[in-house]
């Protein structure tokens, strides 16, 4: 189980028979708004509501990777585009939509709503 806290703490709980952990993976020092998994639970997409898109890899205890930074909307939500965990899908507070590579943060189409999403 992954949770974070409102400092930006990426946790995980494991839990075997009765006892459990709580184990700190990392901490990006910024609101993480959601996280998501990858297909193959590979990869963790933490979302901060400023506009920041980090990737962590559990089985790579490390720190995670900025990966997107927006300036002009901070993202409402991101997610894995399947098959696969190249590239992902996000929705701006604006209403902009964007597919993303992920291995570079490269922005690869956008798709204006024009109207605010909540």
């Amino acid at each position: 189980l992954y949770f974070s806290a409102q400092g930006g703490i990426l946790f995980s709980y494991h839990i075997k028979d009765l006892q459990y952990e709580i184990k700190i993976c990392t901490d990006i020092s910024q609101p993480i708004s959601s996280l998501i998994f990858s297909p193959d639970y590979t990869i963790l997409l933490l979302v901060t509501n400023q506009g920041t898109v980090y990737s962590y890899k559990p089985a790579q205890t490390g720190e995670a990777v900025k990966i997107l930074d927006t300036c002009s909307s901070c993202f409402l939500a991101a997610d894995f585009l399947t098959p696969g965990n190249e590239y992902c899908v996000s929705v701006t507070i604006s209403g902009e939509v964007q597919v993303w590579f992920l291995e570079d943060g490269t922005c690869l189409s956008k798709l204006n709503l024009e109207t605010e999403v909540q």
